[in-house]
């Protein structure tokens, strides 16, 4: 084997490692901020409050919100993240691992900015008694709306088109190619602008059954992950749009009653 082919693969699985650690992070905060939520009488650390948000509040959230894209994102970012390192370590040498970190920094850097909307929208809703103090809808009309909203997104243009990118790695790499550390934060931050074009309407129902309800992030993320890895993703985008929409007007049907 020659010595650049095992430089290669040390350095793809140390960066397989170093996410697979992102990940485990990203989830036990993720475990541990849904266990406080249901458990208000126990005294926590850095849990912000349920009402009358103030300036720390907001940041706690925001990090909540970070560290949760974080652990939805990273696994369905994978084979673009791996593959990005396997081609930067024979194109950009010496310093594939600095290229690597600063891709999964701009891909980062777009849900963090996600994440600080989202933070803004949460407060907004809040204030207007839209969401509960556990992060859920209090209006069945909203609840509906979101979900044909991202069910009908499912079948948009732009949706297919950010999607496509995202199931294709090395077509993505060798059409937005750059070299360097700011050549490769600039892929990153166009991969995550990809990414978020393909599922920000899905993060967006984290507000109908609850931003810290366990299961449902759990679900979201497995359909992401379904929709940019496996086979024949049309009939997975078809399938979770149409039973999106058809909650969805179930829900307004309800409310309508």
């Amino acid at each position: 084997m020659h010595l650049d082919d095992r430089l290669a693969r040390r350095s793809s699985r140390s960066g397989a490692a170093l996410l697979c650690l992102g990940v485990v992070i990203a989830w036990s905060y993720l475990v541990w901020m849904a266990w406080g939520m249901h458990h208000m009488d126990v005294e926590m650390a850095l849990m912000p409050a349920m009402t009358n948000w103030q300036a720390l509040d907001l940041l706690l959230v925001w990090v909540m919100w970070a560290l949760m894209m974080a652990g939805m994102m990273l696994p369905s970012a994978t084979p673009m993240l791996l593959g990005f390192a396997a081609v930067g370590h024979r194109v950009s040498p010496p310093r594939p691992t600095t290229h690597s970190l600063a891709f999964a920094a701009g891909y980062l850097l777009v849900w963090t900015g996600f994440s600080a909307t989202a933070t803004l929208v949460q407060w907004f809703l809040l204030e207007q008694r839209l969401v509960s103090p556990m992060i859920e809808v209090t209006s069945r009309w909203m609840g509906g709306v979101l979900l044909v909203g991202a069910g009908a997104y499912q079948f948009t243009h732009w949706k297919v088109a950010c999607l496509g990118l995202c199931r294709a790695p090395m077509d993505f790499l060798v059409k937005y190619w750059r070299p360097g550390t700011r050549g490769a934060l600039a892929m990153g931050l166009r991969h995550g602008a990809y990414c978020l074009g393909c599922c920000w309407a899905l993060m967006a129902l984290l507000f109908v059954l609850g931003v810290m309800n366990l299961l449902w992030i759990v679900a979201l993320t497995l359909l992401v992950l379904a929709e940019k890895t496996l086979p024949r993703t049309q009939w997975v985008r078809r399938i979770g749009g149409g039973g999106l929409c058809g909650w969805g007007l179930w829900i307004l049907a309800r409310a309508a009653t």
